[in-house]
């Protein structure tokens, strides 16, 4: 399936939501389901946004669902991105006129800058 980083900030409400219950996030990701989409990691992060969410959904419409559900029950502004594995893009078969981005998986050595 493919996968989405959702970058996350909290709105005032959300802020307020947290002081009170500083595990929203943790609740919030475990009461949102949906068949076609899950969560697969959580990192508080520093900087523009709050949160980091990756989450795995069928299509766009299923990652659209859990977003506005995360949304509206945490109280966040979430901007999705849809993921593309590195390994996908530098793939050079001409064999095969369509890379797959389903089940791609990358070592790290393959998407790391070479040394100098």
């Amino acid at each position: 399936m493919p996968l989405y980083f959702l970058l996350c900030t909290l709105t005032e409400q959300g802020q307020h939501k947290m002081h009170d219950n500083p595990d929203l996030i943790i609740e919030g990701v475990k009461e949102c389901e949906d068949e076609a989409a899950e969560i697969l990691g959580q990192y508080a992060v520093l900087g523009r946004y709050d949160f980091v969410m990756m989450a795995e959904a069928e299509d766009n419409e299923a990652v659209a669902r859990i977003s506005v559900d995360l949304g509206v029950r945490i109280g966040l502004h979430i901007e999705t991105l849809p993921a593309i594995a590195i390994g996908v893009l530098t793939e050079d078969d001409d064999d095969e006129p369509e890379a797959q981005t389903e089940g791609a998986t990358v070592s790290p050595e393959e998407w790391r800058l070479p040394n100098p």
